[in-house]
């Protein structure tokens, strides 16, 4: 069984016993989730498709940790104006493992 989620503003394809990062969600690390937003539900050969979402249909996951990912670097430059810019950035994560498809 599978299912389409969207948080965060992106769509995930989950599975029960998946991890995956998401966009950071405000929950404690151990705190069950339920992601409500459902566009599509699948097992077999039977796919249930929302409009936009699917009715009922909910995923159950557990938050496993709060983090930081990489360091993307940004560099902006002009030629011959001696102008270089340099910023980073790091994107605030939370990792969920699926525990349910419910519907």
């Amino acid at each position: 069984m599978y299912a389409v989620v969207k948080t965060g503003g992106k769509q995930y394809k989950v599975a029960p016993g998946e991890k995956l990062k998401v966009e950071q969600i405000p929950a404690d690390v151990g705190a069950e989730v339920v992601l409500d937003q459902v566009l599509m539900v699948g097992e077999g050969e039977s796919v249930r498709v929302g409009k936009p979402t699917v009715e009922g249909a909910t995923v159950k996951a557990t938050v496993v940790a709060q983090g930081r990912g990489e360091k993307i670097r940004i560099f902006k430059m002009r030629r011959r104006k001696h102008y270089q810019k340099h910023q980073g950035h790091r994107q605030n994560y939370t990792e969920l493992k699926i525990d349910a498809i419910v519907g």
